[in-house]
């Protein structure tokens, strides 16, 4: 009897094996890769990007006698919106020195719902000039609020003024590497998830040289068997 072409030399399976192994090897290997890349990145960034300081103002909303504790929140909320606005900051940029377009992208205010406080933030990669937009917004502020506290009934004080500040808030070497780093590591762990599988060629069981499946070995029938049954049929 001649052996079945699924039966394969065992040299051949023990190499099948060993590329199998060393595929999956090398599919784990990208995992580092894309760990060392994000961290390089991270480190980069962390060099190389220009160091950003922001430094904060505080100025609150104070009701008059005859006015109700509840208006200053709420103009405080409104005073908040309008610090940003166009008229504001065409004030303030003759004591920020700088246009109204950049001035407008490095201050930014903040309120709460539970205290009639507004936070002007100056952002700049010097920390004077951060302390300078934010007092400035904050100047620009307390004039156009207070022209109309009469009507308001609410008038807007300086709770405190911006200082330089000593350390950037931009992120430091080590800690943009670390996030770069942990970054890709979730990259590589998506990509290898995403990653279609390979199946090996002895669980498919495909022929040796096509890659279709094997055909069956017909073995003939006895030859009384089948002189009987062709006896039969007469």
């Amino acid at each position: 009897m001649t052996d079945s072409p699924q039966q394969e030399p065992a040299p051949h399976r023990r190499k099948g094996r060993v590329r199998a192994r060393f595929a999956r090897l090398l599919r784990w290997w990208t995992l580092p890769v894309w760990v060392l890349v994000g961290a390089v990145g991270g480190a980069a960034y962390g060099v190389l990007a220009p160091r950003q300081y922001t430094a904060t103002s505080y100025a609150i909303a104070v009701p008059a006698k005859d006015a109700q504790p509840g208006a200053a929140l709420g103009f405080a909320q409104a005073y908040g919106r309008i610090a940003t606005s166009d008229s504001t900051l065409a004030y303030a940029r003759v004591a920020a020195a700088m246009p109204v377009r950049k001035l407008r992208s490095q201050v930014r205010t903040e309120t709460s719902p539970d205290s009639p406080m507004i936070a002007i933030t100056g952002t700049s990669n010097r920390p004077g000039e951060a302390a300078d937009i934010a007092n400035a917004v904050a100047d620009a502020l307390f004039v156009s609020s207070n022209q109309v506290a009469k009507n308001t009934g609410v008038r807007l004080l300086s709770f405190s003024q911006a200082i330089p500040p000593a350390s950037p808030t931009s992120p430091s070497a080590r800690v943009a590497t670390a996030v770069g780093g942990c970054t890709g590591g979730l990259l590589g762990g998506l990509v290898l998830l995403v990653r279609p599988r390979r199946t090996d060629r002895s669980d498919s069981a495909p022929g040796p040289e096509t890659g279709q499946p094997a055909a069956a070995t017909v073995v003939p029938a006895p030859a009384g068997e089948a002189t009987g049954k062709q006896r039969g049929r007469v």
